[in-house]
């Protein structure tokens, strides 16, 4: 997280040197990052971006690494051309910038890949995985849309003070222990709703230590004491996605 002086709920973490192994699409109105495995595939994973926007390296390592695993990953520009946000914005500002992405108001929108990925690629099953703002969309996702299969919500926000838990697919949630911006709490809570309410298969799961943007905004070599809860939360991502998938 960013420090005292300028609290943030997203710190940009180690930005990636990475140029992707995918290409650049255009997907009726909006933008989107395509990374295919070498061998043909009936399954689809859709990535929805955090804060910081559909061309960050980091969330582009995270469609190639799915591709390499044997999914046609695709990154779409949730934010339909609106700028995303950047590390050098006041902060102050934020929750005025957030109002006009609603991680709700996304449903237009993953028709419109939904569509691509079966037209274009014969996708058959087809899954979906999101970082901080695209958690949130995951988990809205999960509770709307019938075509998906599965989620993963990584880090996202709970909106714990709405009906959010009955969920239509199985979902996994992942959360850091140290994250602060998510409060343990809410995590907690979360997990009993879900236990309550929720008749599909989910799981909620907190990395000991971990901060906001563990899994896609840290480098392994940079942070060795962090690097087994970065490969443990993404190995357990692909093997919740080898499950349903």
């Amino acid at each position: 997280m960013a420090n005292e002086a300028r609290p943030c709920p997203c710190d940009i973490g180690d930005r990636f040197e990475y140029g992707g192994l995918g290409h650049e699409v255009q997907v009726e109105h909006i933008k989107a990052y395509v990374c295919k495995p070498s061998a043909s595939t009936e399954k689809a994973v859709i990535v929805i971006q955090d804060i910081f926007g559909w061309q960050l390296p980091n969330t582009r390592y995270m469609a190639d690494m799915l591709a390499a695993n044997g999914y046609i990953a695709i990154c779409p520009d949730f934010f339909v051309g609106q700028k995303p946000w950047e590390p050098s914005d006041d902060w102050s500002t934020f929750n005025d910038w957030l109002k006009t992405r609603d991680a709700s108001k996304i449903d237009r929108e993953a028709d419109v890949v939904l569509k691509y990925l079966k037209e274009q690629c014969n996708a058959k099953k087809i899954g979906v995985i999101g970082f901080c703002w695209g958690g949130m969309a995951v988990h809205h996702l999960m509770l709307k849309n019938p075509e998906l299969k599965t989620g993963v919500a990584i880090y996202g926000i709970i909106k714990y003070f709405e009906d959010r838990y009955s969920l239509l697919h199985p979902t996994f949630f992942i959360f850091g222990e140290n994250d602060d911006y998510i409060p343990l709490e809410q995590v907690t809570l979360l997990e009993q709703k879900l236990k309550q309410h929720c008749k599909v298969d989910y799981k909620v799961k907190i990395y000991p230590g971990q901060t906001h943007g563990f899994v896609h905004r840290k480098r392994e070599d940079m942070n060795p004491q962090d690097k087994p809860y970065i490969e443990e939360a993404r190995k357990d991502m692909l093997n919740w996605l080898n499950k349903y998938l």
